[in-house]
């Protein structure tokens, strides 16, 4: 009995020893997890355990010996698939897997060459000890053979699990105060609970939300409402109005950073046409994307609704059947023909359910489109021909119109035809930032044949032109190369900044002007309806105005950082934008809990489905907020 105890102890030894260095493993080869002290550190290293020990003690509970073998490899297995899938998600988006993204498996198809281009001949090495064990049990089935565990030995390991799991949380809450209440970070959480430990809160999270909206009610809409209208910011009397009953064409174009402006690569202008574009635009060269893990669809959410997305998934995927009062409605109230363009699936992102909750009348998608292969390159249709078609496509819309346009080809991982090569890629060691440089300056051709083309067919005299990037393209796994580029270290406050997108405004008769004002997405929404006359005092929102006078320099990212006019919130420091370097905390102090209270007020609205309550008759005969 004791030998057979000793093999039944040392088979769950070597399955938990395994998964728990080979963990460690990928925390410090393929996570860019900064770790700051000997805590952190220590953190860090004990985190997998208490999970890798819980998981695979259940196996003491099989009768069998072929029952235990068989759950040790499968669970095995399972774990190192799940590590795997994050290391491969976290290569392309720099972060990781949560429930919702499960859902959305009628993106998968479309993920294509993203996805492929992720994958390394090496990856093999993460399915390396799943490899020995099988072999091991093969081989040497007597040295692992199993036995029986009496029930003091089954109730002490199984009190060390939870011993360490509590350790772990405990050291964890003092590097770390409120570490699950507070943060907005993933990777704070991987970093201090673990990968494993963290997708069970993700689990326990998702469960919560799904109850949310069960259970609200109209009341935990007011406080919302209130700081809402305290935050308005009144419209410009300037340009209040100044594009009524003009079109609205805006161009979320594809992950293009303001960096790439006004900026050279080999000498070669990256973006002649936008730089040029923009000076007879309102500029705002201090405008930020605020995206999370919805990426595109989250910059449409945030410009339609002037929401923050969520922190988890994508809104478009997990809340698609919500009340929301968007910029397509607004727009459709006041007579406008609303839609979107997009020569995509149209299924992508859920976009075919999600436009109609937010009111577009019609989706131009892939089959409103001539796409063949001698068109499209990488992730679908070129934007040149995108573009040259929805042109064609808007001479027959019903006048005014608001058209959201979707651009393609400068999507990761970059990739284009030899005769759309406009200027010479980068040298540097990452070849998506080569490429990057190539694709943008397709784009910004495309852009300029585009506006080409409204003026030639009439439109361009009488229409609004919005253009937006939607999200970072080169993550931070691909800092070092950026660093090459830009002639200095990344450093969380560099990296902050590089969040910044272009948005412009381009409007009949208005003369360009730059606005210097830190902005974001979400300010986008109020921007737009105050230049078309509509006000949205009685609306629930939480951007304001670019163009007021009221209009406060800051904006937070889904994350938890923030930019302020002089300060940015990044790393858990305060960092000064004069020197470029962490200052005092305080001075970051006063916009924490703005943060983190317009993060939590968007999350209920949005779990809840709290504008389903909303009554805009009501609000405007209201008194005003104090």
């Amino acid at each position: 009995m004791k030998g057979a105890l000793r093999n039944n102890v040392s088979l769950i030894a070597v399955a938990v020893l395994f998964l728990w260095i080979k963990t460690y493993i990928v925390y410090q080869t393929s996570f860019n997890i900064d770790i700051e002290n000997t805590l952190q550190a220590f953190i860090l290293f004990i985190n997998p355990l208490s999970f890798i020990m819980l998981a695979m003690g259940i196996s003491v509970f099989f009768k069998s010996e072929k029952g235990k073998k068989r759950y040790i490899m499968i669970t095995s297995f399972l774990l190192t698939f799940l590590l795997y899938a994050n290391v491969v998600f976290y290569r392309f988006f720099n972060d990781f897997i949560t429930v919702p993204l499960l859902f959305q498996t009628s993106n998968f198809a479309d993920l294509g060459n993203s996805v492929t281009e992720e994958f390394k001949w090496y990856d093999i090495l993460y399915f390396a000890d799943l490899i020995l064990l099988a072999v091991l049990l093969k081989v040497k089935p007597k040295f692992i053979n199993f036995g029986s565990m009496s029930k003091m030995n089954t109730r002490a390991y199984f009190l060390s699990a939870v011993a360490v799991f509590f350790l772990n949380l405990g050291l964890a809450e003092v590097e770390r105060p409120q570490l699950l209440t507070r943060t907005f970070d993933r990777e704070m959480l991987v970093k201090n609970i673990g990968t494993f430990n963290y997708h069970v809160y993700d689990v326990l999270l998702q469960s919560k939300s799904s109850a949310q909206r069960a259970l609200a009610d109209g009341s935990e809409l007011a406080d919302i409402e209130n700081y809402s209208a305290a935050n308005y910011a009144e419209p410009n009397d300037e340009y209040f109005g100044i594009a009524k009953g003009k079109n609205l064409i805006m161009v979320s174009v594809e992950s293009t950073q303001q960096f790439v402006m006004n900026n050279t690569v080999n000498g070669q202008e990256i973006t002649p046409f936008l730089n040029e574009f923009a000076k007879k635009s309102l500029y705002f060269p201090n405008f930020y994307h605020q995206t999370g893990q919805g990426k595109t669809s989250d910059a449409e959410f945030l410009v339609e609704n002037s929401l923050y997305p969520l922190s988890r998934g994508a809104v478009f995927f997990t809340h698609s059947g919500n009340e929301y009062d968007s910029l397509a409605e607004k727009l459709d109230e006041n007579g406008y023909f609303s839609n979107a363009m997009h020569a995509n699936n149209k299924s992508f992102w859920n976009r075919d359910i999600m436009y109609k909750s937010l009111g577009y009348e019609r989706f131009y998608e892939v089959g409103d489109y001539d796409v063949n292969e001698e068109n499209s390159v990488n992730w679908g249709m070129k934007d040149i021909p995108f573009f040259e078609q929805s042109a064609a496509h808007m001479k027959e819309m019903p006048k005014p119109f608001y058209s959201k346009m979707i651009t393609l080809t400068n999507h990761h991982p970059f990739y284009y035809d030899e005769e759309d090569k406009f200027i010479d890629e980068f040298n540097s060691k990452s070849g998506t930032l080569n490429r990057y440089f190539v694709t943008v300056r397709y784009t910004d051709e495309a852009l300029k044949q585009f506006v080409e083309d409204l003026k030639a067919s009439g439109l361009y005299e009488n229409s609004v032109i919005v253009l937006y990037g939607d999200h970072y393209g080169i993550s931070e796994n691909h800092n070092e190369a950026m660093a090459q580029y830009l002639g200095k270290e990344v450093t969380p406050f560099v990296s902050a900044q590089l969040q910044k997108v272009p948005f412009m405004i381009h409007i009949p008769g208005v003369e360009g002007k730059v606005i210097d004002k830190v902005g974001g997405q979400i300010d986008v929404r109020p921007t737009l309806l105050h230049l078309f006359g509509i006000d949205t005092k009685d609306d629930v929102q939480f951007g304001q105005d670019l163009l007021s006078e009221e209009h406060e320099d800051f904006v937070a990212f889904r994350d938890g950082r923030f930019i302020t006019k002089d300060y940015v919130y990044a790393d858990n420091k305060c960092w000064d934008k004069a020197t470029e370097q962490p200052t005092e905390k305080s001075y970051c102090s006063p916009y924490l809990e703005k943060t983190a209270t317009e993060l939590n007020y968007s999350d209920r609205i949005i779990y809840g489905d709290l504008l389903r309550f909303y009554d805009p008759d009501a609000a405007k005969k209201q008194p005003d907020a104090q």
